[in-house]
């Protein structure tokens, strides 16, 4: 039978269950991935599990999110995980050495693996052949043990590319076309693999732009082929002999199509505060700007910062402009200097900072007030840029080095007449740089066995949550409508991250961006609590701490319209309940502080998928996703609970 790439991946990794749309599948994980944000939690989880050496391939722990040093917090942290990396044997990459996605791709990054990671644009290396998908940490854990990844067998979405990309537009303005079609829930339950003749002119790095933002759709994953591109960048990166060809079999298809002519797309942006808002660059050209911020993982590749360079070559940035630029890894930063772009840059007046995530997670170059900011980022909920009320916009290097010339949102087709440019085209090397020394490999199992743990003072343990009870009769202490993001339910930045191992402290900031007064107000629920949502709840990051914090201030079950993947899974191995409605216009009238009482839940949840509660005096049909070993771990108060009773 004729195959795509991704039922050729799935088909390659799959240990448990059958490939029909909906149902659980176990897939054999080869690579993990975990960054500083979600890796505290992972290790401390390896910890509890009482977990000797990983079983994985290869699994790298990254420093980039949280590169701030304010206080103790941060350094302490990156103590704990570079010696919880010696101690599992797991591969290290110190801080300032760059930003997760774009490093794993260029040193670890191999066609025909699956790589899970607890960061939701783990989705990335898709642009290498790869099944990446982006996992809770608990998954994360559970693959270093041997486990197999759980997950429903998604519908596989084929997207045609045909004809070329015009002059000042570029990968990035790919995906947000797909997300002007179909916003950020379209992917969900799907693998994106983008195939056609339009290909031949994405490199491998603008194929990663394009897969990156596939989290952003609410994909499982975005896979494109292991083709003559991908060689040619495993080449440019001295790892020739790591590509192995994976391409869709001649009469393969898909369960969804759609077709992209690229000739046709013109510059897009997305609006605040979604990334599911967009609109073209000259439909809101004129619009003031202060800041720019060129970077993260979502343009990571040397191409994106040169173009810019390129673009502000000999002229200095608009009055009233901060033009961020955020190098995603040493070896960019190295070839930036090598090709003269740095100096271009700095000579236009450019900042230059970390190689980091930085302002994409909050830690750093927020906006000012009531002024808009311009990134080549991947997300803009409301509050993520640390301003409350922040004006985010998203768009390519094109449009970003448009704005820090002219200080307004200009349409860079337009820069051709208003300043004479020409397209610029900048040359890669045939080489990248490469930089090793920053990436430190595991240790032998004799040596690791001796390492301690070093904990500072901001680390506590996982706290040990109770089963789910057979009966409910709490408050719903929140009442919320859609969309709402992991940002929005547990913050990042720098004033919260830096907690991330202390779930008691950082529990104290769980929804504070819709409701203040909820840690409060949940500490004072006895018997626990319950929040209510529209659709696709829990967008957005991978956190586990979206589920840990309010589960430690009582969080019992979660009723919505409908939940985004990671955060329902999330959700499961922390042993909360996560419910949807049967009649989504049931969510209408229900008002914060309704009782939801909830009868015979055990059987209920082993019986079928059905249950029935009481929301503020009526009765309300409601459902469950779960599968038969969802169901237990939720029973027996998450997974570490369950597989502790296994064990």
């Amino acid at each position: 039978m004729a195959r795509n790439v991704a039922q050729k991946l799935i088909a390659e990794h799959l240990v448990e269950g059958s490939l029909e749309p909906g149902s659980e599948i176990g897939l054999r994980v080869d690579q993990t991935l975990t960054q500083d944000a979600t890796g505290t939690m992972v290790m401390l989880e390896l910890e509890a599990m009482g977990l000797e050496r990983i079983r994985t391939e290869l699994s790298v722990q990254y420093v980039d999110h949280n590169l701030l040093q304010t206080d103790e917090k941060n350094p302490d942290d990156h103590l704990f995980l570079e010696s919880a990396a010696q101690r599992f044997g797991l591969w290290f990459s110190k801080a300032g050495n760059g930003v997760s996605h774009p490093v794993h791709q260029a040193h670890f990054g191999r066609p025909g693996t699956l790589l899970i990671g607890s960061d939701s644009h783990t989705c990335a290396a898709g642009a290498l052949g790869m099944l990446a998908i982006g996992v809770g940490g608990l998954e994360i854990a559970m693959a270093m043990a041997g486990q197999p990844l759980y997950v429903s067998t998604p519908e596989i979405w084929g997207v045609e590319l045909t004809g070329s990309l015009p002059d000042w537009v570029s990968a990035k303005d790919v995906v947000l076309e797909m997300l002007r079609r179909h916003d950020v829930k379209g992917g969900v339950g799907r693998i994106i693999e983008y195939h056609g003749e339009g290909l031949k002119q994405l490199t491998a790095m603008d194929r990663h732009v394009i897969a990156n933002m596939g989290a952003e759709l609410g994909a499982t994953a975005t896979v494109f082929p292991a083709d003559d591109a991908v060689r040619s960048y495993l080449e440019s990166v001295g790892r020739a002999g790591e590509f192995e060809r994976w391409e869709a079999d001649e009469d393969a298809t898909y369960d969804v199509t759609e077709h992209i002519d690229l000739s046709q797309l013109e510059p897009l942006i997305a609006k605040p505060s979604s990334p599911g808002n967009v609109v073209t660059v000259a439909s809101v050209a004129g619009e003031d700007v202060s800041q720019v911020v060129v970077g993260s993982s979502a343009n990571p590749g040397l191409r994106d910062f040169a173009v810019v360079a390129e673009i502000l070559d000999g002229h200095q940035t608009g009055p009233g402009i901060s033009l961020d630029i955020n190098p995603t890894s040493r070896e960019v930063l190295a070839d930036l200097i090598a090709g003269g772009w740095l100096t271009s840059l700095v000579s236009a007046g450019a900042r230059i900072h970390q190689s980091g995530c930085m302002g994409c997670i909050g830690m750093g170059q927020a906006p000012a007030t009531g002024r808009n900011s311009l990134r080549t980022m991947p997300r803009n909920f409301p509050g993520r840029s640390g301003t409350e009320e922040d004006a985010v916009w998203l768009c390519s290097p094109e449009t970003a080095a448009a704005a820090a010339l002219t200080g307004r949102i200009t349409d860079p087709r337009t820069l051709e007449s208003s300043h004479d440019l020409a397209y610029p085209r900048p040359t890669m090397p045939e080489f990248y740089s490469t930089v090793d020394d920053m990436l430190l490999p595991p240790l032998p199992p004799e040596q690791a066995a001796g390492v301690e743990l070093v904990k500072g003072p901001n680390i506590s343990s996982l706290p040990e949550f109770a089963p789910v009870e057979d009966h409910l009769a709490v408050p719903a202490l929140l009442v919320m409508g859609d969309n709402v993001s992991t940002d929005e339910i547990m913050p990042a930045g720098s004033r919260v991250l830096p907690f991330r191992s202390n779930i008691p402290k950082i529990a104290e900031f769980s929804f504070t961006r819709l409701d203040g007064t909820y840690p409060q107000r949940a500490r004072e629920a006895e018997g626990g609590h319950v929040v209510i949502a529209g659709d696709n709840y829990g967008q957005g990051s991978s956190r586990e701490h979206a589920v840990i914090a309010p589960r430690y201030l009582g969080l019992r079950a979660v009723i919505a319209k409908s939940f985004a993947r990671i955060h329902w899974q999330n959700l499961a191995n922390f042993g909360i309940l996560a419910l949807e409605f049967d009649d989504p216009t049931a969510h209408d009238g229900l008002a914060q502080g309704d009782e939801v009482v909830l009868d015979g839940i055990h059987d209920a949840l082993r019986g079928g998928r059905q249950l029935t509660a009481r929301i503020g005096g009526r009765e309300v049909g409601l459902h469950h996703r779960l599968s038969p070993r969802q169901v237990d771990m939720v029973l027996a108060g998450g997974r570490i609970p369950l597989t502790a009773q296994e064990m």
